[in-house]
């Protein structure tokens, strides 16, 4: 199918498909592992803006970009539009962003009850002037905003929030189709995404949810009039995803998919950058995770998955997967398995009172923490 090149202000974005800040995975190491196989735009963990304006060590490490990333882009998170404003500053003026998203769309528990995240939009005076902070601070530099469908079924904000945001000058918005109470449960609600994409009209909007392999991100566009699609837990144990959008996108034939020696030299890969970027003892603790998401579904005994678990070297993950049939196929079934949150659906943590004032445009008091990521 024919979808346009992505703009957002003076970045270009082809294929159309935006990498979801993932906490604990979009981290430098996995943003190249993945721009190997495919052009894209690939953002980095959420960041705390207030915890960048101090000068939080870690939130300044993962503000941090490889030499060779094409485009620095960054998800910062705040509840307060004068440190928001700040934070966009540091980053435009010291780190050398290009791109920076803003979230409104995490549902952790310690991210909402805080009255950030997910819950902050469901506050529409307040949500405008973070936005337009954010929008003002941050000079030609684009800036996006990612939300939900809204905190639950009875408090659905994404029509208001996509306007507010196109009024105050954002260059695109993604709606996650799903309720911060959803969690990652269910289905995500495509409809939604159409519905917004009628009702903002001046700048792209993305979907993301529930893509799993290329062809659902050709059907979301399709079903949804999308300008883009953002992924998320699909590309998990599962780089080469973005190869096969892009081939999508492209109108290239499908490629079939990895046999197992492909997936665990793409593993060694994942471990080794890792290791680079962290040091052996961390790179390989934040591997571990990632080893069980890369064998989701081939048949390699739950042995090898529990010392891939316990690994503590590099070596050591090389010697457990080079044990390994290089020609067992991929299993067909695995491409639709979930990996990643599974969670939910759950009550959705707010603010004592947070939905009594919704027009009160004040930050919540203590509600800018200083814990990145998500």
């Amino acid at each position: 199918m024919s979808v346009a090149p992505l703009k957002l202000g003076p970045v270009a974005v082809d294929p159309p498909v935006v990498l979801a800040p993932m906490a604990g995975v979009t981290n430098a190491a996995f943003r190249r592992l993945c721009r190997r196989y495919g052009a894209g735009l690939y953002v980095s963990e959420m960041i705390s803006a207030r915890a960048l304006v101090e000068g939080n060590a870690k939130t300044i490490g993962m503000a941090s970009f490889a030499p060779d990333e094409p485009v620095r882009s960054v998800q910062l998170c705040g509840v307060d539009p004068r440190v928001m404003g700040a934070a966009v500053r540091r980053l435009v003026e010291e780190i050398g962003v290009d791109h920076i998203d803003l979230n409104f769309g995490c549902p952790a528990g310690k991210v909402t009850r805080q009255g950030a995240g997910a819950a902050l939009p469901v506050r529409r005076a307040l949500f405008r002037a973070i936005v337009g902070a954010a929008v003002r601070s941050s000079g030609p530099t684009p800036v996006t905003v990612k939300m939900r469908v809204g905190i639950d079924d009875e408090h659905t904000t994404f029509i208001d929030a996509g306007r507010i945001a196109e009024d105050e000058g954002v260059a695109a918005v993604t709606l996650h189709a799903r309720t911060a109470e959803q969690l990652y449960s269910g289905s995500a609600d495509w409809d939604a995404i159409a519905e917004l994409k009628k009702a903002v009209t001046s700048i792209p909007v993305l979907g993301n949810g529930d893509i799993w392999e290329a062809s659902d991100a050709l059907a979301m566009v399709a079903a949804t009039g999308c300008d883009g699609v953002v992924v998320g837990r699909g590309c998990l144990g599962r780089p080469w995803l973005f190869r096969d959008l892009a081939d999508a996108f492209a109108g290239a034939p499908r490629r079939a998919p990895p046999a197992l020696g492909e997936v665990t030299t793409t593993m060694c890969d994942h471990a080794e950058l890792l290791c680079d970027a962290f040091g052996e003892d961390l790179g390989i603790r934040q591997f571990r995770k990632h080893s069980g998401w890369y064998l989701t579904g081939f048949p390699v005994g739950s042995a090898v998955r529990r010392s891939l678990a316990q690994a503590t070297t590099l070596a050591e993950v090389r010697g457990l997967v080079d044990a390994l049939d290089p020609e067992l196929p991929f299993p067909e079934a695995a491409l639709r398995m979930a990996r990643g949150h599974t969670n939910g659906p759950r009550p959705v943590r707010l603010p004592a009172g947070w939905l009594d004032s919704v027009n009160d445009p004040s930050p919540p008091e203590g509600g800018d923490i200083l814990v990145s990521g998500g």
